[in-house]
Parts: structure tokens; sequence; C-alpha cells
């Protein structure tokens, strides 16, 4: 015979309590991103699953790949093996040029200007589908509106163009058109995109790979490290502004800032230097766990 009352309230709670869910929100950075692998990485050891994740730029792309259902192991070893020798990433740079002098005239000579899906495609695991249906964790990838200048969150659809457009950063990459929009880096308007997960889960975390300039505070930067600079203050300045209106629950902040943007041939030194993270991570879950199992917020 089936029991058909209803069961008690706090039966519910305690449930909740007791496995309490994670959503995750991945910044934006460039190569500096490569640190979210470290987050993922943990996230697998201790068995947690996101009940979302929301990603900027070389978050939205580690997002993609976590969502794919890679563990973050088999994000790590690719990506060291893709980027991180430099002999195996330029094959792969060299494998995207044009076949003949007719395909460079009809794509247009773009001096500085990549076709970012192509580079992703080339570079990113083949375990990674062409669609958001296809994902076995929602994804939401935030780009940025060239021409309205606004946000646009993309979670459905071919999801490559999507993950283009989220890191398309200027000057750099072309500009991606999705549904008649031009679609630029994600992290230029949302760097860490944890305002998407509210009331996803009991847990929330986000990750800020912004990074900060480092070395003599007294030298005049050259400008290529100004450029870049810039660009972190900015960014810092926007994540500022989102802090005080709400906060993630628990805000990571990886050892990255003496890594450039497009640093990725030293993704091994980047995993190397911002490990410390895992450990922050582990504590402050710890501290959470905790604080849901006995029913405090």
């Amino acid at each position: 015979m089936l029991d058909d009352a209803p069961k008690p309230e706090t039966s519910k709670s305690s449930a909740r309590h007791a496995t309490p869910t994670v959503a995750l929100a991945l910044g934006g950075g460039g190569a500096r991103g490569l640190a979210h692998i470290h987050v993922i990485e943990v996230l697998d050891e201790l068995g947690i699953r996101p009940q979302l994740i929301a990603g900027s730029s070389i978050g939205a792309i580690m997002g993609a790949a976590m969502a794919a259902g890679l563990s973050g192991k088999e994000i790590r070893e690719h990506t060291l093996a893709a980027v991180g020798r430099p002999a195996e990433a330029l094959g792969r740079i060299w494998g995207l040029r044009p076949a003949t002098l007719a395909e460079a005239w009809i794509n247009g000579f773009r001096i500085g200007q990549f076709n970012l899906e192509r580079v992703l495609r080339a570079f990113l695991h083949p375990q990674i589908p062409d669609r958001f249906e296809d994902l076995r964790i929602p994804l939401k990838v935030i780009t940025a509106d060239f021409y309205e200048q606004c946000e646009r969150v993309q979670e459905r659809g071919p999801l490559y163009p999507a993950l283009a457009a989220s890191a398309s950063l200027p000057a750099v990459f072309l500009p991606v058109r999705i549904d008649g929009r031009i679609l630029i880096d994600g992290g230029l308007w949302n760097p860490i995109p944890f305002d998407h997960l509210a009331g996803a889960a009991d847990i929330t975390i986000g990750v800020d790979v912004v990074g900060r300039p480092t070395g003599d505070e007294g030298a005049i930067p050259n400008s290529i490290d100004s450029l870049y600079g810039a660009s972190q203050l900015t960014m810092r300045a926007m994540i500022a502004l989102k802090l005080e209106q709400c906060r993630p629950d628990i805000l990571l902040q990886p050892e990255v800032g003496r890594f450039r943007v497009l640093d990725f041939l030293r993704a091994k030194d980047i995993l190397d230097q911002s490990a410390g993270v895992r450990d922050d991570l582990k504590r402050a879950l710890e501290m959470r766990l905790s604080g849901k199992a006995d029913g405090q917020e």
C-alpha cells in the first residue's frame, strides 16, 4: 500500500542540509583561467557535481569541459598536451592556416584577428559536444553585445559559437554573430558571473582569475603590460561593484596575477603557481558544509 500522506517539511529540510547542492561560476582572465582546473579537480575529489555552471570567457570554456562530463584530471591532461607543449600547440595553430590563397581571400585578411571558433575546435577536447542540449550539466555562457552594450546569456543551441563569442578578446579574435547580434568577450561585461547562480543551489562558488599586476611597483610598465593591467583594472572595478550588491557563498582568487592573458604556453607554470586554491576551496567547503549540516546559513 502506497503512503500518499504529505511528508513533514522538516524531513525535506534535513535532507537538503545533509547533501547541500553547489553551483559554480568560473570567471574570465585568459590563460590565468587555467587555474579553474584545480577547482574542478577538487569538486571531483569530493564527489560534488554542480547543479549549474556559469562562465565568462575562459571560464565558459572550462565550464563547457566540465559540463560535458570531463573530469578535472582529463581536462588537465588534455590542456597540458594541447597547449603545454610549444611544438604541439604550434602544430595545431599551423593547421588552422588557409589551405589556399583563394580561401584566405574569401575569409578576408584580418591581421591580428583570428576566428576563435576554429581555434577552439582545434584545441578543445573532442568530448565537448556541438550543442548545449548535449551537455550533462546546465551551462550559461556569458557574452557581451557590442552594439547594444549589454550582456547576453547563451544557454541553448550551437555551443562552439557561444564559447567563441564569450572569449573573443577584442583586437585578438573576431567578434561572433549569433542570432543577428555581434558578440564579444563576456568577461568584459561580467568577469565572474556568480549573479547567474541565484537560487540554483545551496552553496554558490565564484572563481576570480582576473589577477592583479605584479612586480616592482616603482617601475613604469611597458605598453603591453599597461594594456593588460588596464583590462585588469576595469574588471576589478566591475567585480567590486557586483560584490557590494551580492556575493557568492565562496569566492576564490587563485594566485595568477603575474601571468598574461595569452600565456597559454605557460600552462604548467600557471597550474603550479595557483595550486594553493585547492586547499582554499576545501577549507571553505568544509566550513560551509558543516554549517549546512548544523542547519546554519
